[in-house]
């Protein structure tokens, strides 16, 4: 009697059948999954978001003021010390105490939030478009047009950044451009115009790798537009450089205006409460620093402040850069 054929699959024929039924999950997808295993980049994240929470809801978070100034509550210390090293007694209301003026530092450090945010994001979002922009024509076009971009983005990454925003801060401060927006207006032109150089450079360097692949090579045989090949083609395929440079280029737009404001040329101090950009932290380092002595607690909560924005998108670049990298895939 003739035996009946064993019908069971092998473990490595469930394997290739599990592996055909699975819908297989896309490049960004994937990238936020390993993201979101990386503890560092998780915590990172989850500060950002805490401190674009204070930021936006400063009005409603902060205790006091930051104007007011309190009558006889000069310098006094925080609340976890009974008594500061002038004699004077703290007070509940002023958890971090007062400056010289008798100004509340908690509101104070609530509000300066709003600039290292907005100076963190907006210029990024600059440079991020004119180097992609300019990255995108030099890598396509190639030929003496590139060389001419590539010798001028070269000029522009010799200059030393922060000798270029002093010299552009000190000049133009008092003029129309750089009273808008109490000043914050010209720190953005001034950080775009010299740190689109590092976007241009990374996204040149995508497009040549890009555009002589069979992808492209397609798109040019259906009768593809030169700008649907860069803007529809070659950008997207860029993104995840573009991505991890961007989140690393943050913390450099916010030490540098800590830097400015602690140098007194960044953001004009105002004086009207009904404006949306008051202080920042950097202006409020240089108003701590000429007391830092006796009352190092007005320098401390701007510069821990700046130092958790700086680490929080620090360890956030560093898990997009894990995350996106394509030579980590299947390796986690």
């Amino acid at each position: 009697m003739a035996t009946k054929p064993s019908v069971n699959p092998t473990p490595s024929q469930i394997a290739d059948l599990t592996m055909m039924t699975v819908k297989p999950r896309s490049l960004w997808v994937d990238a936020w999954y390993r993201l979101i295993r990386n503890k560092a980049a998780v915590a990172g994240m989850i500060v950002i978001i805490f401190f674009l929470f204070v930021a936006i809801f400063a009005n409603q978070l902060a205790p006091h003021n930051p104007l007011q100034t309190n009558a006889g509550k000069s310098f006094l210390p925080p609340a976890w010390m009974e008594v500061g090293p002038n004699g004077r007694p703290s007070d509940p209301a002023f958890f971090f105490g007062t400056d010289n003026l008798g100004r509340d530092v908690l509101s104070r450090t609530i509000y300066g939030a709003r600039v290292s945010i907005v100076v963190g994001f907006l210029p990024t979002i600059v440079i991020v478009l004119v180097g992609s922009v300019v990255g995108l024509l030099a890598g396509y076009k190639g030929g003496q047009f590139d060389n001419i971009l590539m010798r001028f983005t070269d000029v522009i990454y010799a200059f030393p950044d922060l000798l270029f925003f002093i010299i552009v801060m000190v000049t133009l401060r008092e003029t129309f451009i750089g009273k808008l927006l109490n000043g914050l207006f010209l720190l953005f032109m001034a950080l775009a115009i010299v740190n689109w150089v590092g976007f241009a450079r990374v996204v040149r360097g995508q497009v040549l790798s890009l555009k002589e692949k069979e992808f492209i090579e397609a798109a040019r045989c259906i009768g593809a537009s030169d700008a649907r090949i860069m803007f529809r083609h070659l950008l997207p395929n860029s993104l995840g450089p573009i991505i991890i440079l961007s989140a690393l280029t943050i913390p450099g737009m916010i030490i540098t205006e800590a830097i400015l404001g602690y140098l007194g040329l960044g953001l004009t101090p105002s004086t009207n409460p009904n404006d949306i950009f008051i202080t920042s932290w950097g202006a409020l380092m240089l108003d701590g620093q000429a007391a830092i002595n006796a009352q190092p607690w007005l320098i401390l909560p701007p510069a821990i402040c700046v130092s958790l924005m700086v680490l929080a998108f620090t360890f956030l670049g560093d898990g997009l850069r894990d995350a996106l990298d394509p030579r980590l895939q299947g390796t986690q």
